[in-house]
């Protein structure tokens, strides 16, 4: 049997949420702003609340955290140790929304993502200005794992609330509470990462990436060289991104690396 060039591992989110935090997790120069819609972060959580499966991870055994960066726009406390090579926007829904704080988006500009979620019909929505008005929603699940939150308090101020627009019945509030502990839960659902030794290179880990993501919906040539671009030659690919968005192009800093592919690209 041939050596593989990674190894299976699997965490919790509240394990995951925990590397990022201290900054074990970040992202390769690789990676690019985050781009979901909000409605794609809400679908995230109803798919991991229902106990579905959400995918996996591939990451990437860092041997240089100078060329990295981490999730989100605090300072981190360590150097991260894995880089994320795939589920850069699911990690970063998560670690945004469980933690609260903002995003940056392709303009490099910051958000808060804010999802609420009714107990009741067990639904979550993104939020807006009439979330909090209407007493039927937690107006945003981040209050959940606030450290200086008491879930029982929640759950205790939701009922209070829900009770003064309408009759809330024994067994409804029962109902109320295990959604609201089960969302709560959601801190030990479970995650497979494939991380890639440190021994890969770039141009490796440039296949890996492409050869995963070509099964489901194959990559033309076009995907290929941006995903190359983005290894090789960041300048080349963020003045193709500015240009494409009619931005003024800034100077060029390095000469495009491609003229040493002489042959087009093969795909498993």
């Amino acid at each position: 049997m041939a050596e593989t060039l990674f190894k299976e591992v699997r965490y919790d989110l509240g394990s995951l949420m925990k590397f990022i935090e201290l900054g074990e997790i970040g992202l390769p120069d690789i990676q690019r702003p985050f781009v979901w819609k909000n409605s794609k972060v809400r679908d995230l959580f109803d798919s991991m609340y229902r106990g579905y499966p959400v995918g996996y991870f591939l990451f990437w055994q860092n041997s240089a955290a100078d060329d990295s960066k981490p999730i989100g726009i605090e300072i981190k406390q360590k150097a991260p140790r894995l880089l994320i090579v795939d589920g850069q926007q699911r990690l970063t829904s998560l670690y945004a929304v469980i933690y609260g704080i903002p995003i940056i988006r392709e303009d490099y500009s910051s958000e808060t993502i804010v999802i609420g979620f009714n107990p009741v019909l067990e639904t979550f929505v993104v939020a807006d200005a009439t979330t909090p008005r209407d007493k039927s929603y937690l107006p945003n699940i981040s209050l959940l794992w606030d450290k200086a939150t008491d879930l029982f308090g929640v759950v205790g101020d939701y009922l209070d609330g829900l009770r003064k627009v309408r009759e809330v019945s024994e067994e409804e509030a029962k109902h109320i509470r295990k959604a609201i502990a089960k969302l709560h839960g959601l801190l030990s659902f479970p995650f497979t990462a494939l991380e890639l030794s440190s021994t890969a290179d770039e141009e490796q880990v440039a296949d890996v990436f492409v050869r995963i993501n070509s099964k489901g919906k194959p990559l033309n040539q076009a995907d290929f060289i941006l995903t190359l671009m983005s290894v090789f030659w960041d300048d080349g690919r963020a003045e193709l991104e500015q240009f494409s968005r009619g931005a003024k192009l800034p100077a060029v800093g390095k000469a495009s690396p491609f003229n040493h592919f002489s042959s087009a690209p093969r795909f498993p």
